[in-house]
């Protein structure tokens, strides 16, 4: 079920107090204790950390994670960060990241914004506005642009259905749409595809896609392909792929950032750490399934120190 298939969980016997103190000897003694820290962390859920970021703040006057900032550096400094930071903050600070300087990096927008829920993209877009005071969609306006622009403002907005219930009659009128859209016209109706695909739910679309199929004898992806082109394509590819199995699309991202010469660590560690009390375990298992070794095993060979030890315990085992 949703939710519980993640690595990490509540901490049965847990002490915000205790934790903060443990915390601050292991960053105020001679040379840190990145040990102490690391198992504190990774062994207490977001909410957890939460309460013990609190503590610390009325213990010792201070932001754990600054604290964290000065003492450590690299990648795994951002990932001890990110393990204090909460969720909607996370994604709020990555889309940012993801939106400044000189190029935008579409595919992480892409990534952040078919993976999350209605819900979750609403309470993104608060927390955008109150780190930034601007709101998401106006920054995903003057960086992106054209269908890509549209479909992206279309899903930042959380207007997708979330109910689980399907609607066979809907189903098929959409697929009939789409049909007509793309397949079967001169030229592409693009916001038809961007009306269904980031407005209905991943049930719905399921059986949408289906009906396409018998209607048209085509997959969607093969449509899709056949019919568009550049960021907006993959953009309907990634929800595609999400409806049919999202814990399989982020193992495929996560192939991508840990295959080749670097390792994508923005990727990773976002993926790592969002995923963590939602459905690591299933992408863990979708990965061994399509690449034949263990995420665990990939994660290992592709990177060292502390910043191994964090991104094995949230792993949470090999597989």
């Amino acid at each position: 079920s949703v939710g519980h298939r993640g690595t990490i969980r509540d901490y049965p016997d847990f002490s915000p107090s205790v934790d903060a103190e443990a915390i601050q000897k292991a960053i105020r003694g001679i040379g840190t204790d990145e040990k102490m820290l690391i198992s504190i962390l990774t062994e207490r859920s977001n909410a957890q950390r939460q309460l013990i970021v609190k503590e610390y703040q009325a213990a010792y006057g201070k932001e754990l994670k600054d604290d964290l900032k000065g003492d450590l550096s690299g990648h795994f400094e951002h990932l001890m960060v990110a393990l204090v930071t909460p969720p909607a903050v996370f994604d709020a600070k990555q889309l940012k990241k993801s939106m400044k300087g000189a190029g935008t990096n579409e595919d992480a927008l892409t990534e952040i914004l078919t993976t999350r829920t209605s819900r979750q993209m609403k309470e993104i877009s608060q927390a955008y506005y109150t780190v930034y005071k601007k709101s998401l969609g106006d920054d995903i306006s003057s960086e992106t642009s054209g269908d890509f622009r549209k479909a992206l403002l279309t899903l930042a907005d959380g207007r997708r259905d979330e109910s689980l219930k399907v609607d066979e009659h809907l189903a098929k009128k959409d697929a009939q749409i789409l049909y007509k859209a793309g397949e079967n016209r001169w030229g592409t109706d693009e916001d038809k595809f961007t009306e269904i695909l980031c407005l209905r739910s991943f049930p719905q679309l399921k059986l949408t896609f289906d009906e396409y199929r018998n209607i048209s004898q085509k997959d969607i992806v093969d449509s899709i392909k056949g019919e568009l082109s550049g960021h907006f394509e993959d953009l309907l590819l990634a929800i595609v792929h999400c409806v049919r199995n999202t814990p399989a699309f982020l193992a495929e991202r996560l192939h991508r950032a840990l295959k080749g010469a670097g390792t994508d660590e923005f990727t990773l560690n976002r993926i790592m750490v969002s995923r963590s009390e939602i459905d690591l375990l299933d992408i863990r298992i979708e990965f061994k399934k399509h690449y034949g070794y263990s995420l665990y095993s990939a994660i290992k060979s592709d990177t060292s120190g502390d910043y191994e030890i964090t991104l094995l315990k949230i792993c949470g085992g090999d597989d």
